[in-house]
């Protein structure tokens, strides 16, 4: 106990210096403009007074419930009862993982902490659903941060309605409540403030030692980006080599985590000569870098080394998300020029089509965007930070609250795992590029709509882009919207066009490697349907796309010739993979 004292002594100097130096947020990149709730309230009480009985009957529900709930709840106690309630009380649907515990269905008190808390969730999801008098992004954006609301207001979100949290209290004498403060307290100082969940164990995992091993060396370096070579894995390789550029949001070692699901290392056994693109994470310097500059600095300067290295007219190109859209702006600034360098172009998860922004298209509205934008213009680049807790709220249960009950109320450690500790490494944005991108791409769709996206001196469409191409999306994608990305594909000018359905989302459903068999793909080969009857006819396929893909690859990537070990005379290796830049900025 006196150790104990002590240290929260400690801990509570440590909270209070750690508070005091908190990082300065914008208020516009706290939450959506005012403007939305405004108009949501005065829709409400507009509809309300149309049509009173509406506000009457949802009331008379809604605390017929909730007295009833109570009632139930007061006679058990009464009675000293202590057992589940009858099945119907679960309700139906799959049941709510954040309730696992027993308690929450046989301890009366907790049961009616659970059915209250579903029945407000219940109450406000029906008050946004038939509200009338709102479009259909507004009514989109206010579904979801009242969803947000919810969530973090579950009760499981708090020690005092947390059963798993008080039981481990008890059994612990109060150590997992210390230990909790100290993990709640490490994040706040490694994170100026914020309050972050650091979701994985950051001591466990080295780039270059334990994940992004797949041999290579870095053949080509400039401002923008590290060029790695892989060496092969086999003593024939086909005869056009692959380029592949991933996100610079993230970095690209996502796709080299460990050899099981590398796929890196899986192309190179497959027989192909591969080289990736490591961008640089970027700073204040890199201010007035633009789209222009990744095109022509990253894209075009990445297959002309390529091409150099391995004496060849074409590549193969692959883009995963946002470096999938600019590939498909260098494609048309391509076609603009005569370059035709590129034989076949891959696109992972990409969005090329805005018109339906899926559920990130709550955060692209001009309440975030302009704030994102006095947030570049002062600083020169858009900070991780910002990025990285946009994508976690997409996924607020799973990436923040949970986490954070596990590390702050339960005082576990953050677990081993190499694809969170990825998530956490994340990168900085180009204050033009992130501007460029957010106006022009996500909120003007000008690459799609006709208007025409101005980069490398050329007005270029997306029916522009008609080199043979290659669209996989992930069923359950939060960032990149399957449907939006095979409208994309079917809007380019390519005659040559597949596009394959993986299961799960962003991540998981691209990171799926033969050998374990999950998730399962489909395809179709009418890409004129519309989305949701493409799916109904598309053929449902067991285990990873990778094969299917490599086998569309396959005949669009020339002869077999001898194995093409990294570098040339004029390319000598720089360094071995995965390279500087991917650790952070070299000098």
């Amino acid at each position: 106990m006196e150790q104990n004292l002590a240290r929260v002594e400690e801990l509570t100097q440590r909270l209070l210096a750690a508070m005091a130096g908190k990082r300065q947020v914008r208020p516009s990149l706290q939450g959506p403009g005012q403007q939305l709730y405004l108009k949501a309230a005065q829709a409400w009480w507009q509809d309300m007074a149309r049509n009173p009985a509406k506000l009457i009957e949802q009331q008379v529900e809604f605390w017929g419930e909730s007295v009833k709930h109570y009632a139930e709840a007061s006679q058990e106690l009464m009675k000293g009862r202590f057992h589940a309630p009858p099945e119907e009380e679960a309700g139906p649907g799959p049941r709510d993982k954040r309730f696992a515990n027993p308690l929450w269905d046989s301890h009366p008190w907790f049961n009616y902490v659970k059915q209250q808390y579903l029945a407000n969730a219940r109450a406000i999801e029906t008050a946004v659903a038939e509200t009338e008098g709102l479009d259909a992004g507004e009514r989109k954006r206010l579904t979801y941060f009242s969803r947000q609301i919810v969530d973090m207001m579950a009760p499981t979100n708090f020690l005092a309605t947390n059963p798993d949290a008080l039981e481990k209290a008890v059994e612990t004498e109060g150590q997992s409540l210390i230990d909790g403060l100290e993990n709640l307290i490490a994040d706040l100082e490694a994170n100026d403030g914020e309050l972050v969940v650091n979701l994985a164990d950051k001591s466990a995992f080295e780039v270059g030692r334990n994940i992004a091993t797949t041999p290579g060396e870095v053949v080509f370096r400039n401002r923008l980006f590290e060029l790695i070579q892989y060496a092969p894995a086999t003593e024939q390789v086909h005869q056009t080599p692959i380029v592949l550029f991933p996100p610079w949001i993230n970095k690209f070692y996502i796709l080299d985590l460990k050899p099981q699901n590398s796929f890196i290392r899986w192309v190179v056994e497959q027989g192909y000569t591969l080289f990736v693109v490591s961008w640089v994470d970027p700073d204040a310097e890199y201010a007035r870098t633009s789209m222009t500059d990744y095109v022509e600095e990253g894209y075009l300067e990445a297959i002309a080394q390529v091409k150099s290295i391995c004496g060849v007219k074409k590549v193969n190109a692959i883009g995963y998300c946002i470096a999938g859209t600019t590939l498909a702006l260098t494609l048309a600034v391509m076609k603009a020029r005569g370059d035709a360098s590129v034989k076949s172009a891959t696109f992972f998860t990409t969005l090329t089509d805005f018109s339906d922004q899926g559920e990130v298209g709550v955060f692209l509205d001009d309440d975030f965007v302009d704030g994102i934008e006095a947030e570049v213009a002062e600083n020169g680049y858009l900070d991780k930070f910002y990025m990285a807790r946009t994508f976690s709220f997409l996924r607020s249960n799973d990436l923040i609250y949970q986490p954070a009950i596990r590390s702050y109320m339960m005082g576990e450690a953050p677990p081993a795992f190499d694809l969170l500790y990825w998530n956490g490494d994340g990168t900085n944005l180009p204050a033009t590029m992130a501007v460029e991108y957010l106006r022009g791409l996500c909120q003007q769709d000008r690459f799609a709509n006709g208007t025409g996206f101005e980069v490398a001196g050329e007005t270029v469409h997306l029916k522009d882009v008609t080199v043979p191409v290659c669209g996989i999306a992930c069923e359950t994608d939060h960032i990149a919207a399957w449907r939006s990305s095979y409208r994309g594909i079917g809007r380019m000018g390519s005659r040559d066009k597949t596009f394959l359905l993986s299961g799960s989302g962003h991540i998981a459903g691209i990171v799926n490697p033969p050998a374990k068999r999950k998730y399962g793909w489909r395809s179709h080969d009418d890409l004129s349907l519309p989305p949701d009857e493409w799916y109904a006819a598309a053929t449902p396929q067991e285990g990873s796309w990778w094969p299917r893909w490599e086998e569309w690859l396959a005949p669009r990537s020339g002869r077999m010739v001898p194995a093409r070990d990294p570098g040339d005379p004029a390319h000598p290796p720089l360094a071995p993979a995965p390279g500087r830049y991917v650790k952070g900025r070299a000098a």
